[in-house]
């Protein structure tokens, strides 16, 4: 059986990095989604792993040939998600999980419709600000960039399946893993596979 796409997307601020960190370490099913990136690779970061590792050229490359379902550029450097390598993935039962952001996941959606598309909130809209300060100094320009980045993000809140509020992060861990289960347990994924079990008509 295909293995499902989930894709998680949330202002910058809100936590999640640290809840796909518990929710991956909570679910073996699950399976970081690994693109391509121009950047150089960081101390103890793994090809195949953390990313795949390609220059400039191959990234153009890439793009140009159509690829790479999604893709952005930021810092001067290059990163995106192959076609093939999601199809492949998912056709050996994994789950992947895409951290992306609201582009990134619109990009996706229309290749893989089937997806569960998540949404990720702070508490209100002045917590994004206090957690971004928290972090540790930031420009003026810098937060203000953030910010509105949030903002323009929280505009395509409707195109997400499911909303969670990370207030209380271990309230909020566990509705990540409920509606994983829920996914997994759509009727239009089980029932294919199930139908000849209970019934001499599949339809």
């Amino acid at each position: 059986m295909p293995g499902e796409i989930f894709v998680i997307t949330a202002p910058s601020g809100t936590g999640k990095t640290t809840l796909l960190q518990a929710l991956l370490a909570a679910d073996p099913r699950l399976q970081f989604s690994i693109s391509y990136t121009t950047r150089p690779p960081r101390p103890g970061e793994i090809e195949g792993k953390d990313y795949f590792f390609v220059t400039p050229a191959e990234f153009q490359r890439l793009r140009d040939q159509g690829a790479l379902v999604e893709w952005v550029e930021q810092f001067g450097y290059g990163y995106g998600t192959s076609r093939d390598w999601v199809n492949q993935t998912i056709e050996t039962g994994a789950d992947l999980v895409f951290d992306l952001d609201s582009r990134g996941a619109r990009a996706l959606k229309n290749e893989f419709p089937q997806g569960t598309y998540i949404f990720i909130l702070p508490p209100g809209p002045g917590a994004l600000q206090q957690r971004l300060q928290a972090r540790g100094p930031l420009e003026p320009a810098e937060l203000k960039r953030r910010l509105q980045q949030g903002e323009a993000e929280l505009k395509e809140v409707h195109c997400y399946d499911f909303l969670v509020i990370n207030d209380d992060f271990p309230q909020a861990l566990e509705q990540l893993k409920a509606i994983i289960l829920a996914a997994r347990c759509r009727t239009s994924r089980l029932w294919p596979q199930l139908a000849l079990r209970f019934t001499s008509d599949p339809g």
